[in-house]
């Protein structure tokens, strides 16, 4: 047993007795039935952490975590399980410096694993102030933190801040779950590490939202270099753990601004390059921008020669399999095949699959027609092209393909997810049509 003591708060007393169950092989396990009763347990026994509920009678997991952070002069690193799924209550949590969020129903694996890796980061956060410095599952600063140290940082001296967004990370926790999702953001937490200096201010500021201070240089072929090579590093290391498969358009898009230039505390910093940061959200990702002055913008130096633009516009680290894309860029291509049959002869083809459940549920219909996504995704080329639609359907566009060869990779589809025990009550029927212009 690791002896180390682990509080477990929560009003209902089988989740306690099956949270106990999961953690006592390792840990000393107290419970508390409310937020009321963990005070008063944690005065008495001063647990190492803290695993509560988050909506709870009388003091939600929030209030306890608050007067317990305004009690104690230290961080108290507490842990929250909900059955929310909403992305807002997570990210509150780890504003106010929860170190990690489980949701409800979990395995008992996935949560040994999430505790060993907060209690790993113990040490580092042992001794702290009480503004809850160290945000334990990356070993980072948290918001809290990378906020004050930024505004100190950029009140006396000049330097780069940079918004760091992890692209399509949400589709690692869908689709692989959140275990998968953790070790993503532990190793990027260590690779931002690595790439910047020790002197330079690195933060954890929302689930996939990175922030860093590069002090004393305010060279932007450094932001260039560095998101080329994070882009690199990300896409090699999540096929190394989730499959040479793997066909999530993950990557990192950064947004960055001057200071002073543009800026001397946070909260500016922040909002400048967060505007960058969406510049590049709005131009395919998986790249940077540097924030220009709005008086400034029809003045912006433009790319300079063909390898300059091929860098700006070429898909980068493109993944096996279909281009999967939203359904408004979907819409763009289908447009633009429809004028390309108008003036050349190619065999292209539209079509749409529907997928239908037995028992009729919407959420679990939506969630079998990601699946499918998935599936059909994995089992084209990389010139056909996938959107989702609706709730239930999943649209198709196969480029130069005759009649006959059409029925090949459908066929292939469909063995898939015969195949597939997540498709175990659910069908697909398909239609398709030629695509000729008006």
């Amino acid at each position: 047993m690791d002896g180390r003591k682990i509080l477990v708060v929560d009003d209902d007393e089988m989740i306690r007795m099956m949270t106990v169950r999961m953690l006592k092989s390792k840990y000393h396990v107290i419970t508390a039935s409310s937020g009321m009763e963990a005070i008063e347990i944690y005065e008495k026994e001063k647990p190492d952490m803290i695993l509560s509920d988050l909506m709870m009678p009388g003091m939600s997991g929030f209030e306890m975590m608050q007067a317990l952070r305004e009690k104690y002069s230290y961080v108290i690193p507490v842990m929250f399980m909900t059955a929310f799924s909403g992305d807002d209550t997570e990210s509150k949590g780890l504003e106010v410096g929860a170190v990690d969020y489980i949701r409800k129903p979990f395995k008992p694996d996935v949560l040994l694993y999430r505790i060993d890796n907060v209690m790993s980061n113990l040490d580092r956060i042992r001794g702290l102030e009480m503004a809850a410095e160290v945000e334990p599952m990356t070993g980072l600063l948290n918001k809290i933190a990378t906020e004050r140290e930024v505004d100190k940082a950029a009140s006396k001296g000049r330097g780069i801040f940079m918004m760091i967004d992890l692209d399509s990370f949400k589709l690692v926790n869908d689709l692989y779950g959140h275990e998968k999702g953790d070790r993503v953001l532990i190793w990027f937490a260590e690779m931002l590490r690595s790439i910047m200096r020790s002197t330079d201010i690195i933060g954890r500021v929302g689930g996939d939202e990175f922030a860093a201070f590069c002090l004393n240089t305010k060279e932007e072929k450094m932001v260039a270099e560095r998101t080329q090579y994070m882009n690199r590093k990300i896409v090699s290391f999540a096929k190394e753990l989730l499959g040479d498969d793997m066909n999530i358009p993950i990557g990192v898009s950064v947004g960055a601004v001057l200071c002073p230039d543009d800026g001397s505390d946070y909260q500016a910093l922040y909002k400048k390059a967060d505007r960058a940061l969406y510049e590049v959200k709005q131009s395919g990702k998986h790249n940077y921008a540097l924030y220009r002055h709005e008086e400034n913008d029809g003045g912006r130096k433009s790319p300079e020669g063909m390898a300059e633009i091929n860098m700006l516009f070429k898909e980068r680290n493109p993944a096996r399999g279909a281009f999967v894309l939203s359904e408004d860029q979907f819409k763009l291509v289908y447009r633009f095949m429809m004028r390309f049959q108008k003036n050349y002869a190619w065999d292209v083809h539209f079509l749409c699959f529907k997928v239908e459940a037995e028992n009729g549920d919407e959420e679990k219909l939506q969630k079998a027609a990601d699946h499918f996504l998935e599936v059909a995704a994995s089992s084209l080329r990389g010139s056909d092209v996938l959107t989702r639609y609706g709730n239930d359907k999943v649209l198709a566009i196969f480029l130069k393909v005759t009649e006959p060869d059409c029925q090949v990779p459908i066929d292939r589809i469909e063995a898939k997810w015969r195949d597939d025990p997540e498709a175990a009550g659910y069908t697909v029927s398909m239609l398709k049509e030629y695509m000729a212009p008006d």
